[in-house]
């Protein structure tokens, strides 16, 4: 949720620091590793069928939850991951740069969906559980008419509900050499195609079809949600300057979280029949699959104050120097959130499927106990750190370091 740059890192020539690293290394934010590691703890909760943690995760107090910050953050690690081959190499190579990104993003959707479904059939055949696992995810309709379904899951034209957060990035990700050239032809032109597009997507002109036999459309509406991904590229690339600290916008910002909890708690607008009336009329301006304006605002009112209050390059989330056991606490617990927002396309992929696994030992264990619940999700985290550091270690090619004689 951090909403500037330490400095313009896909305009700026590189630092000292940037130049003494190795080849292929990046500097990062330790901002944006941060709030990216904790989204993923988030969006695993909220995956998890029945987790009694979801009702205190932030979507329940505000219109806008963990998706925008995932949205905006891979917008920002977008301009880190890329803005430097557009910059040195051109538009033609960041173009196939950003290519081969969404060809790695396309299979990982193709291959979550043929493990999740796969695993639900399999929990269905034990006849160990009551539950069916594949109607709970809608899947018979794919089962039932497979030819068809499965050239629309290949040509994304069958997005199934729980499997269409890839495929809304993939899309965001494939306009970005095109906002990057009208950015290069006049910013003007950049800023007029990304809100053109998301007014496209609020009146209806654009949208995607999510299943062969119906007329929905894909829940998250790439064309909308490129918004938020745009605006955290746009503050990561230096297209926009970081926002002043004053107390003003403080005040601001922290007025319109606070007004927009009585329009989101669930306990207080199921007590009050004028704010479900309200919901309902206006539901536009919170919708979540085009990305409704008031979405926005309260994500950026929200943002503002994460960025506040982590200080300048998030100095209020790095342990002193010096401290005692509980600044060594700390950080390694910080030290572990931030490998987990590191390796955010694996920890996503990992957290999608084995939410579906807790939710099948929450179903086992019950539900009643708070004690199962704490363990359940515990067991949850400890695997998507140790994904993290796994795949972490994958990267580093350990097979072809040199061996000391």
């Amino acid at each position: 949720m951090t909403l500037a740059a330490p400095s313009n890192l896909a305009q700026t020539r590189p630092s000292a620091a940037a130049q003494a690293a190795s080849p292929g290394q990046r500097i990062r934010d330790p901002r944006l590793d941060f709030f990216r590691g904790i989204v993923m703890f988030i969006i695993l909760i909220a995956h998890t069928p029945g987790n009694w943690l979801t009702l205190w995760i932030p979507a329940r107090f505000g219109f806008s939850d963990a998706t925008e910050v995932f949205v905006f953050c891979s917008g920002m690690a977008s301009a880190l991951a890329f803005g430097a081959v557009f910059r040195d190499q051109g538009l033609l190579m960041g173009t196939a740069r950003t290519v081969f990104r969404c060809w790695q993003v396309y299979w990982a959707h193709i291959g979550l969906f043929f493990a999740v479904a796969g695993t639900m059939l399999l929990l269905n055949n034990t006849g160990w559980f009551e539950r069916d696992y594949v109607g709970q995810l809608n899947l018979y309709p794919f089962l039932n008419n497979p030819e068809e379904n499965l050239l629309g899951l290949l040509t994304l034209t069958y997005v199934p509900n729980y499997f269409d957060i890839l495929p809304m990035y993939l899309v965001v990700l494939a306009m970005m050499p095109l906002v990057i050239a009208c950015h290069r032809f006049h910013p003007l032109a950049a800023l007029l195609l990304v809100a053109g597009v998301w007014f496209g997507a609020q009146f209806d002109a654009l949208a995607l079809p999510a299943e062969p036999w119906s007329a929905r459309e894909w829940f998250f509406n790439p064309f909308g949600w490129q918004l938020v991904f745009f605006t955290g590229f746009a503050f990561m690339s230096g297209w926009l300057p970081a926002p002043p600290r004053h107390k003003l916008l403080v005040i601001l910002a922290g007025v319109i979280v606070l007004v927009v909890i009585p329009l989101a708690y669930y306990r207080i607008t199921r007590q009050l029949p004028e704010v479900r009336a309200w919901r309902t009329e206006y539901r536009f301006l919170i919708a979540k699959t085009d990305f409704g304006v008031l979405r926005y605002v309260h994500f950026l009112a929200l943002a503002y104050l994460c960025w506040i209050a982590v200080g300048e390059a998030g100095r209020r989330i790095l342990p002193p120097q010096t401290g005692g056991v509980l600044a060594e606490l700390w950080r390694r617990v910080l030290a572990m959130i931030m490998k987990v927002g590191q390796q955010s396309l694996a920890v996503f992929i990992t957290s999608m499927f084995i939410a579906r696994l807790l939710g099948a030992a929450l179903d086992t264990l019950g539900r009643g106990s708070l004690l199962n619940q704490l363990i359940v999700n515990l067991v949850g985290f400890v695997i998507l750190i140790g994904v993290a550091y796994g795949v972490g270690w994958f990267k580093t090619q350990p097979w072809r370091k040199k061996v000391v004689q």
